[in-house]
């Protein structure tokens, strides 16, 4: 089994390959002929943990078909995308309040025992406001340990995204949530299952990493993609710095 700590300075220890699973809203799905950040965060993981030492799992595939307005696609950037490492549990218009409930039959299902996490702008753009983004937020995580009481999550703060410039009230529940969600991963962490907060991506401009001021591009992604893989390098030792960050393709 491995042994994880959240302790400063520590490092995660394994004997079996580490699963990783991706959760996400439409920026973690992607649409038809994107790479996606989880096609970065793969490429990552295959230089710093090589192959026997992690798997990527989940219960989807596909891409958004934006012609069908359905996951239906798998027209990935880069049709060498290997079929296993394209697994997630993501979904256009899916936040945290459609995430918890399904969290913990997703753990068992899949034996993960990584969660990378990118959620939140869905649920206060539509569906709750940051009191009740966070409380799914706590929901989620206290279904994961029901799955699997050693589970690790690190999460990605929300991102504003371009109606934040021109609508002030959501931008101030955007601010509020991020500050509820660093007390629930202070309040959650612990040793025997780990919890971090991802860093804002460094230097991530919604009007040149997006397609559309929300959605990654492909320097959105690898933005993406090294915002979690820093994070588990220096909280866990887990990998290496990522590598990928400035590049385009």
């Amino acid at each position: 089994m491995s042994t994880v700590t959240s302790q400063a300075g520590a490092v995660i220890r394994h004997d079996v390959a580490m699963r990783f699973l991706f959760v996400g809203d439409s920026m973690t799905i992607g649409r038809s002929g994107d790479f996606t950040w989880r096609y970065r965060m793969w490429q990552h993981l295959e230089a710093t943990l090589g192959e026997g030492g992690y798997a990527i799992t989940g219960p989807r595939t596909e891409l958004y078909d934006t012609e069908a307005g359905a996951p239906l696609s798998h027209d990935y950037g880069d049709p060498a995308f290997p079929a296993p490492a394209r697994r997630h549990l993501a979904g256009w218009g899916e936040g945290w309040l459609h995430m918890a409930p399904v969290i913990a039959e997703t753990v068992t299902a899949t034996r993960a025992d990584v969660l990378l996490v990118s959620l939140g702008l869905i649920d206060l753009g539509f569906y709750t406001d940051s009191t009740q983004t966070a409380a799914n937020v706590r929901a989620f995580i206290t279904a994961a340990r029901a799955a699997n009481p050693r589970i690790r999550l690190v999460l990605l703060p929300v991102i504003p995204n371009v109606r934040a410039e021109s609508d002030a009230p959501f931008s101030a529940e955007c601010d509020r949530f991020n500050t509820l969600l660093a007390k629930a991963v202070a309040d959650l962490d612990g040793p025997s299952s780990p919890v971090l907060l991802a860093s804002h991506p460094a230097g991530y401009d919604i009007h040149a990493d997006t397609y559309d001021g929300t959605h990654p591009g492909p320097t959105g992604e690898h933005k993406l993609a090294g915002a979690f893989a820093e994070a588990m390098h220096q909280a866990w030792g887990v990998g290496g710095p990522y590598a990928g960050a400035l590049a385009t393709a």
